[in-house]
């Protein structure tokens, strides 16, 4: 007589081998999250320290935007190759690779005494850190069911979001205490914890092709000379406006034919490094212009919350990495709420133009901000700036690739990652270069008018005089003093002025982003 009673045994000891898969699922969520966070927190650590780091190779703005441009580079090129290599080499070598490239550049970032030693190193940098944000995201798709996969969305986002908010802080700190080499060191641990994640979790086959990769230098090198050109004309273009109108004419020329070249190649090849066919979907190509909108307000204020705090109203830089965490922390918080009520909220339009108008707002606060607020003056700009993030990138994140199919995914996702790349280095480099035109600028006209027949300006200098000569100075080095004071604060008003006037633009910006929400159809 046959039945079931032997098998009756072997059931609790399924029990810890389900509890080992769900173990071992988890702890793959953790691993792209530290991912996906890795890029964020070195991003957002070299963005917070970005004139720390240029004053210690002694860079100017200019060369500082070269330098960026050349890591945005190498991140693009990585982000184009990606489906070519993780088809050959599958998804655990690629990322292990990527991770150690990424290690080798941050060594040698932090021991970089000079723009080109930094701009080489960012460029290793660079072709590890472009696979970090893509790939985690594709994997979350890959690697869990449609009932996981709401799970390990919402670690992916506390990933990048909680890296978002520790980065400023951590930022401030490592260069407060030990130097900006510290900002590339810090973020060694965590590559070599994911590194060993990697090693460990992700199967030997994942991403893996079926078919072998038909390798072929020319798209890779197509795309590098279109990227180059395009990234060298954006750092150098307020420059070169005036001074060499016509190299940055056939620079920009060269490029924008070079791109719609290589596009025209890739929509028509049979195997191209970017699937432009698959991805012509209305809301997909909506999204991504709503998505270079986002990249480019929020890397625009990154970029110079720090210079205003910090070097503009006096603020210490902890007190300014606290700032720019508690930014981040709203975010995160504000992102876990969303995860939870989003799918309930069926209009996502006011969700993004109301992220929209609070970025103007917080322009506005910041650009009505006298040069001695107190840090209290920042908290509700602050938050603001926090809450923008969420309500613009989450609802746009769902109807840019709701469109696409589970085929389509991978792909759509590392245009996306193309876009952002070029968004954020235009960004941090425009915001380098306006801040020291304004800056100039304002700093002429102020001193136009303190001069020897402005009656504010010689009672300023005769008390701050006497006072210097009341400790002990002689008179010569007492008036030599108070010119140096009357220098350094000149120097602080123009910079604050500039900082409001950018800040102003920033709002303006923020609306006409409002408007263009407000008026496509595609996000309802």
């Amino acid at each position: 007589m046959s039945h079931p009673a032997p098998a009756a045994p072997a059931m609790p000891a399924a029990g810890p081998l389900v509890d080992g898969r769900a173990l071992r699922q988890r702890a793959l969520m953790l691993l792209l999250a530290l991912l996906v966070g890795l890029d964020f927190l070195e991003n957002g650590m070299f963005v917070f320290a970005a004139s720390h780091i240029a004053g210690g190779v002694d860079a100017g703005p200019r060369e500082f935007a070269q330098a960026q441009a050349i890591y945005a580079m190498g991140t693009m090129l990585t982000i184009a190759a990606q489906q070519w290599l993780t088809r050959h080499f599958g998804y655990r070598r690629y990322l292990a690779g990527s991770l150690l490239l990424f290690m080798a550049g941050a060594l040698a970032a932090a021991r970089a005494d000079s723009v080109g030693a930094l701009g080489a190193a960012r460029a290793v940098q660079g072709l590890g850190a472009g696979a970090l944000f893509t790939s985690s995201r594709i994997l979350v798709q890959m690697s869990f069911a449609p009932a996981q996969r709401l799970s390990a969305v919402r670690h992916f986002m506390v990933g990048a979001f909680g890296a978002s908010a520790v980065a400023p802080l951590l930022a401030a700190t490592m260069v407060d205490r030990w130097g900006w080499q510290w900002v590339f060191l810090a973020a060694l641990p965590v590559a070599l914890l994911a590194l060993a994640g990697v090693l460990v979790l992700l199967p030997r086959q994942i991403g893996l092709g079926s078919m072998p990769v038909r390798w072929a230098a020319g798209p890779l090198l197509w795309f590098a000379a279109a990227v180059g050109c395009v990234q060298w004309a954006l750092s150098d273009a307020r420059y070169a406006v005036f001074d060499h109108p016509a190299r940055l004419l056939l620079m920009v020329a060269l490029g924008a034919l070079l791109i719609g070249a290589f596009v025209v190649h890739q929509w028509s090849h049979d195997e191209p490094l970017l699937r432009l066919r698959e991805l012509r979907h209305p809301a997909f190509v909506t999204g991504l212009g709503l998505y270079f909108l986002y990249y480019l307000l929020s890397n625009f204020s990154g970029y110079l919350f720090p210079v205003f705090a910090e070097r503009g109203l006096g603020l210490p830089l902890l007190t300014t990495g606290w700032l720019n965490g508690l930014a981040g922390a709203v975010g995160v918080v504000v992102a876990w709420i969303y995860t939870r009520i989003g799918g309930r909220v069926a209009r996502k339009k006011p969700v993004v133009i109301a992220g929209a108008l609070g970025l103007a707002l917080m322009g506005w606060l910041f650009a009505s901000l006298p040069p001695d607020a107190p840090v209290t003056a920042l908290w509700a700009g602050v938050a603001i700036k926090g809450l923008f993030g969420v309500l613009m990138v989450l609802p746009v994140a769902g109807v840019t690739f709701r469109s696409l199919g589970e085929a389509q995914f991978a792909h759509g996702y590392q245009s996306k990652n193309l876009m952002r790349q070029l968004a954020g280095s235009f960004a941090t480099a425009t915001g380098a270069i306006m801040l020291q035109d304004r800056q100039f600028a304002v700093a002429s006209e102020l001193g136009a008018r303190v001069n020897a027949g402005n009656p504010w300006a010689l009672q300023w200098l005769d008390h701050v005089q006497a006072a210097l000569a009341a400790h002990g100075l002689p008179s010569a080095e007492a008036h030599a003093g108070a010119l140096a004071e009357l220098a350094r604060l000149l120097e602080r008003q123009a910079l604050v002025l500039a900082c409001e006037q950018l800040y102003l633009g920033l709002a303006v910006l923020a609306l006409v982003t409002a408007a263009a929400v407000a008026l496509q159809r595609q996000l309802r």
